[in-house]
This record gives C-alpha cells, sequence and structure tokens, in this order.
C-alpha cells in the first residue's frame, strides 16, 4: 500500500483509499470499522503523544510508575468529527476534523490499514489530504453534515 500526503488541513481532512478493485460489502465494512475504531479511540483523547510514558519508558515495563497527575496535566487531545464513507468504484473517501489530535494519530491509522491490506482488503493507495479532481468533495454529504451555516 503506498502512502501519499497531499495538502493537510486537520480540521477539513479528506482521506481517501483506491483499492485494486471495487470493494464488497465485507470489504467496506472492515474498511470502516478500522476507521470508526481509530475515530473512537480519537474522540476519547487516546492519540496524545504529550502522554506516552510508556512507549517512552522503552521495553521493561515491569513495575513501572504510571504518573497519573503528568497524565491529567497534559493538553486535551481530541478528534472532533468524522463524517460518513462515501464510495465510487475502486474509491472510497471519508471527512474527518481531526480537532486537536496528535500526528501519532496518522501513523496509527496508516499501521492498520497497512495491515488491513496485508490480510484482508487489498488497497493500492491511501491518500491523506486533498482532493481527488474526478470526485469534487463540493456538495459533498459526509462534510456538509458538519458544516456550520453563518446565515
Amino acid at each position: 500500500m503506498q502512502v501519499v500526503f497531499r495538502e493537510f488541513n486537520p480540521f477539513d481532512l479528506w482521506v481517501w483509499l483506491e483499492f485494486s478493485m471495487v470493494p464488497s460489502e465485507m470489504e467496506k465494512q472492515y474498511v470502516e470499522e478500522v476507521f470508526n475504531s481509530w475515530f473512537f479511540l480519537g474522540k476519547l483523547g487516546g492519540f496524545n503523544a504529550e502522554n506516552l510514558q510508556v512507549q517512552d519508558t522503552g521495553l521493561d515495563i515491569s513495575y513501572m510508575d504510571y504518573d497519573s497527575d503528568a497524565a491529567d496535566n497534559t493538553m486535551v487531545s481530541l478528534m472532533h468529527n468524522m463524517g460518513e464513507f462515501e464510495y465510487e468504484g475502486g474509491w472510497a473517501r471519508c471527512w474527518l476534523d481531526l480537532g486537536t489530535s496528535d500526528a501519532i494519530a496518522l501513523d496509527i491509522l496508516i499501521n492498520s490499514l497497512n495491515q488491513l491490506n496485508n490480510e484482508y482488503v487489498r488497497i493500492e493507495r491511501l491518500y491523506i489530504g486533498g482532493e481527488n479532481e474526478d470526485w469534487p468533495v463540493e456538495g459533498s454529504e459526509s462534510r456538509a453534515a458538519f458544516s456550520y451555516n453563518e446565515n
């Protein structure tokens, strides 16, 4: 699976998947479950790189002292919104507002999709950000559900 980064706005982000062939309903379900699980963890603040105490400790975490006060004193790192998945032929896309979640969230999504690609659903390319010229995002119901009307 090739990973391509395009223009990136964490508060208005499109993630695109290009499949080898048109995905079956079961394959769509697998992909959406990965994104839903990932987003739920992000909504709960799971992607807070300021509090990686276990990771920063290294391999020997036996009897590690976890500092709950330090965890409570980090800046909140929450994802805000995720739109519905949309499909067109061998493509899928999803709109996200990553809020204040840290970039580690993207690494975790990429790692998860890479494993999904290796075992269940053939994903040729993952595009993070940007827009496909032949499938404009203007008028998408996915993002529109979260847009604020200023009138």
